[in-house]
């Protein structure tokens, strides 16, 4: 099923999420422009577990700082891409599920919520290819824990997606909730799928990136909901909060 938007309105402006996909369009667009030099520049700040986990296990002998330059690579990785497929999809993603879960987080909770899922996401798929020195590279980590708040925040909001039935697409609205669970079963079973295989630091998609965003932002989503305000009316020395 392909998203193309969700029947849910964003009673406010989402400056952080068109920031986000802003700060993407950027860095892409400079890989474009790098040419032979792109796959040094992946390797430089793409997310590559071996170097991570080298440097974090060898804190003792070479000092924090390895450790922390390999953190930063967590934190850039997130705004690099594959190519215009990858970056388009992320991009689609962001775009219709982001607005309506900065519009309940408030817009600084919003960009805490969106680094910390890229990063879980990140450990998530790092931890099972430790030794791997392929880099992880994209926004959908992130991405993943946004669709995980929009499901908790969102069950009951309409996506309206193409659906293939047999060999043409139909528009269709989905719950959010069968649309995201639906989602969710796919990446979990290629994900397992990539372990069965032997494949999960063989390049290709970060399956366990997407399943760790995801259940990290289903966990954390209330975490880091705006406070609700409540309204409080005194009728003779009555309190009516509503």
């Amino acid at each position: 099923m392909i998203p193309l938007r969700d029947v849910n309105p964003s009673r406010t402006r989402p400056i952080v999420n068109y920031t986000l996909i802003g700060i993407n369009a950027v860095f892409f667009i400079y890989e474009l422009m790098l040419g032979p030099h792109l796959e040094y520049f992946i390797q430089a700040y793409g997310f590559v577990p071996g170097r991570f986990f080298a440097a974090l296990f060898g804190i003792p002998q070479l000092g924090i700082g390895p450790f922390l330059g390999e953190c930063l690579t967590v934190l850039t990785s997130m705004f690099l891409h594959g190519g215009w497929l990858h970056f388009l999809g992320n991009m689609l993603y962001l775009y219709i599920f982001g607005d309506n879960v900065e519009d309940r987080m408030g817009h600084l909770r919003y960009l805490g919520f969106y680094l910390l899922t890229g990063w879980i996401a990140a450990m998530a798929q790092g931890v099972l290819s430790m030794h791997s020195l392929i880099p992880n590279i994209g926004a959908s980590g992130a991405i993943s824990g946004v669709l995980g708040a929009y499901l908790r925040f969102f069950p009951h909001a309409r996506i309206l997606a193409l659906v293939p039935v047999f060999f043409f697409y139909e528009l269709v609205e989905v719950p959010a909730l069968i649309y995201l669970v639906f989602w969710f079963i796919l990446q979990f079973f290629q994900g397992t799928f990539s372990l069965l295989a032997g494949a999960a630091g063989a390049g290709g998609v970060a399956w366990w990136a997407h399943i760790g965003g995801f259940v990290g932002g289903v966990l954390l989503a209330h975490r880091f909901a705006r406070p609700v305000r409540r309204r409080v009316v005194i009728i003779d020395d009555d309190v009516w909060p509503f």
